[in-house]
């Protein structure tokens, strides 16, 4: 059975459409949502949008700029099989942001899979 309760929202590109089509879906939590669109007030546009880019882009590689690493212990851990682990993003020396991937993400038996990106956490505060 399929739940009614979404609890992720699409990502749009801070600043504007991008130039491409994206490779990644990127969906955002809801509880995190507003954190999102703040970002550009707390980091800059250049950089959410390359937090934006690398994650519709190549979320499964190591970023060009900036730091990622999975979590460490049960925080990061898959959610399930196909998932990647959870990944931690430095934005800036006060932002970060956690997220999970999916390659082939379907919602229920009979949706056709997509690659998703799902932006779990925003943070604003220092480690």
């Amino acid at each position: 059975m399929d739940s009614a309760y979404q609890p992720f929202e699409p990502a749009r590109r801070p600043g504007g459409q991008p130039d491409g089509k994206p490779r990644w879906r990127v969906l955002v939590h809801r509880q995190y949502a507003q954190h999102y669109n703040e970002m550009i007030d707390r980091v800059g546009l250049a950089s959410a949008q390359q937090l934006w880019d690398y994650l519709a882009s190549e979320p499964d590689k190591p970023p060009r700029l900036g730091g990622a690493r999975p979590l460490k212990g049960t925080a990061g851990k898959p959610r399930s099989p196909g998932w990647s682990r959870v990944i931690h993003y430095d934005l800036s020396s006060k932002a970060r942001v956690n997220f999970d991937f999916h390659p082939d993400f379907a919602i229920g038996s009979d949706g056709d899979g997509h690659p998703v990106v799902f932006i779990l956490t925003v943070s604003y505060s220092s480690h």
